[in-house]
């Protein structure tokens, strides 16, 4: 069975960005890339009126996908690219194509005024409910974004990657995500920053005096717990220079913080199967809002 990326490509700006992301790390992992199309279909009525037109119908669902599949063969070559299409709602067909592949990007729009992304309804529904890793890439995401400064200061591909972030729940770390953030740093050849939130006493929220001494070893506790959850994947993986981050107060907001200077974030995904049907989490719904790097939702149960 070939190894594939496959990239969800609407023909907006933030697909286009993601399509590009979907290719570099399609090299980076040896992998085939698949740029994936779904179009909803036309009442043959709007086809024929002159408002949309037969051309422009055809435009959109034909001459889109393989001139970007063109355009990545020249800026990438190496790179295994094919095109599919299908018609239908975008969010169930996209979760089901995700089983096929190593992982599945998309597009988000950046946030106007300030950094982060606005995940449409079928990036949410994709996340919430794929069974493999999920990638969301912000519009305007350059190669250059996910690399530290040259010696002179500026942005450049050629120059180290920057650190892998990620958020890990040591109350019930699950191996898939971890194993998912050791694999993506060594693969960039760079660090792995593990960042932990820990809540701290109720009195602190309500304003009361604190026990300094008190805190101090709940901190220790917390820190000595996470290098427990780590010790052996450092040890499975010697290459990875890995940082260790534990800090009282809400796991998202150390995460955002964070991914100013990240080439990924990496967070987890509990699959619930249920009637009331999947949730993302709250730590990870505020992640894919906010963070301004690339953020993967690795699912696990």
């Amino acid at each position: 069975m070939t190894r594939t990326v496959t990239v969800g490509l609407d023909g907006s700006p933030e697909s286009r960005a993601a399509v590009e992301w979907a290719a570099r790390e399609a090299k980076l992992r040896g992998c085939s890339l698949k740029i994936f199309n779904v179009w909803e279909p036309v009442p043959q009525p709007m086809v024929q009126a002159s408002v949309l037109g037969a051309e422009t119908h055809q435009h959109w669902t034909e001459r889109i996908p393989r001139d970007t599949a063109d355009g990545v063969r020249s800026r990438h070559p190496g790179v295994a690219v094919v095109v599919e299409q299908a018609p239908g709602q975008a969010a169930e067909i996209l979760s089901e194509v995700a089983k096929a592949a190593e992982l599945l990007v998309l597009g988000s729009r950046g946030m106007s005024g300030i950094g982060g992304f606005m995940v449409g309804s079928v990036g949410l529904a994709v996340v919430a409910h794929a069974e493999r890793p999920v990638v969301l890439v912000r519009a305007g995401e350059q190669a250059a974004d996910e690399h530290l400064p040259d010696a002179e200061g500026n942005s450049s591909a050629s120059a180290p990657y920057r650190p892998v972030v990620l958020g890990l729940d040591i109350e019930s770390p699950d191996a898939s995500v971890i194993e998912f953030a050791f694999e993506a740093a060594v693969r960039r050849a760079t660090s792995l920053h593990v960042v932990h939130g820990w809540n701290v006493p109720p009195y602190y929220a309500y304003g009361l005096p604190g026990d300094d001494e008190f805190h101090a070893r709940l901190a220790k506790q917390d820190a000595t717990s996470l290098a427990e959850v780590l010790l052996p994947w450092r040890q499975k993986f010697p290459a990875v220079e890995v940082v260790e981050t534990s800090r009282s107060g809400k796991p998202a907001n150390h995460l955002v913080d964070a991914s100013h200077e990240a080439s990924l974030i990496v967070v987890g995904r509990r699959i619930r199967r249920h009637p009331i049907g999947a949730r993302t989490g709250p730590v990870t719904h505020a992640v894919l809002h906010h963070a301004t790097a690339p953020v993967a939702v690795v699912p696990h149960d």
